[in-house]
């Protein structure tokens, strides 16, 4: 019974922080959105040139490619998604709209550039933290995996190659395409290099921490003992 309790704690730990990422994930794809003449990331500039051409919202054809991803891995694997997959491909594309909705949009130059570069960093941070509890990976990321799997190509190469085209075909939709982008394609991996073993550390630290109290609360009291 205690086991099943602290099991329990430990799935919810792990839980809060995959939704934390994902708020992160989305509050730092949203700034540097608010600066889109810099540029965005390859998958946003996509986004956003379907936005511009047929309307609906970023965060909403963010959750339908994600959909279709997610169609197309589950027919080629012949098994259903994850519910961290489904939950990513939702709430990234939920909490960019409503950030877009809530962020002001920088109107100098140095307040842009911050602006942008914290929201890379913000980026690198949201993934680090979501990634960490291992709940399930995201629609592009299980894209990339599969990829990876039928070419037998490195990983890097099929993500490099993923993020060329679809920042291509937006920018043939009018998205925004910049040095920003370029920053994002070559840096944001570099970033998440350090965010994802501190943010699993971290994780770590909290879990031990819970089940450390859980241990000092439960265990009989020795009327000879003082502590």
């Amino acid at each position: 019974m205690e086991r099943n309790h602290s099991n329990n704690k430990q799935t919810l730990l792990r839980w809060s922080f995959f939704t934390i990422g994902l708020i992160i994930l989305g509050l730092g794809i949203s700034m540097t959105m608010q600066v889109k003449d810099f540029g965005i990331g390859p998958w946003d500039v996509f986004h956003y040139g379907l936005f511009l051409q047929l309307g609906l919202t970023v965060g909403t054809w963010s959750i339908i490619a994600g959909l279709v991803i997610v169609i197309i891995h589950s027919i080629v694997q012949k098994r259903f998604p994850q519910v961290g997959t489904i939950l990513n491909m939702v709430l990234i594309g939920v909490f960019i709209d409503v950030f877009n909705w809530l962020l002001p949009e920088p109107e100098l130059l140095f307040t842009k550039l911050l602006v942008f570069g914290l929201g890379t960093f913000v980026i690198a941070i949201g993934i680090g933290v979501y990634v960490a509890p291992d709940m399930g990976a995201g629609p592009r990321d299980s894209l990339m995996l599969l990829l990876t799997k039928a070419t037998g190509w490195k990983v890097s190469t099929v993500r490099n190659g993923i993020e060329v085209t679809v920042a291509v075909l937006g920018f043939a939709l009018g998205g925004p395409v910049g040095f920003g982008t370029v920053f994002i394609a070559l840096f944001l991996g570099t970033f998440v290099g350090y965010t994802l073993p501190y943010s699993k550390k971290l994780l770590e630290f909290l879990q031990t921490k819970g089940e450390l109290y859980e241990d000092i609360y439960q265990r009989p009291i020795r009327s000879n003992h003082y502590d």
